[in-house]
């Protein structure tokens, strides 16, 4: 028995709604400065760190949490930066042009 069986018999008089189907959020973000992604060491440990992001904290923190589960790394989010450990800025900016934010490379 499926789920949808189950369903049906919670509840009997449901009739469900034909073409009904949830939409996948969509976000579009309206960044007038590009987000800047630079690469650095510290303690000899690579860095990858984002600034100008113009949004609140709660979607900063939001943004990092993508970058870091796509890319299954650590990091933090605080200060208007990301810090994300490793050397990925040719990752994260595809992912963020993927999401619609403009990116710039600084940096060698």
């Amino acid at each position: 028995m499926d789920l949808q069986d189950q369903l049906k018999n919670l509840f009997p008089d449901h009739v469900p709604e034909v073409g009904a189907k949830s939409e996948k959020k969509t976000t579009l973000y309206l960044q007038e400065d590009p987000i800047l992604c630079k690469y650095e060491k510290r303690k000899g440990k690579p860095i990858t760190i984002l600034e100008g992001y113009n949004g609140n904290d709660n979607d900063l923190r939001q943004l990092a949490k993508l970058l870091k589960t796509k890319l299954s790394a650590g990091g933090s989010a605080k200060e208007g930066k990301i810090i994300v450990q490793g050397n990925f800025r040719d990752k994260i900016m595809e992912i963020l042009r993927a999401e619609g934010f403009k990116v710039k490379r600084v940096g060698g």
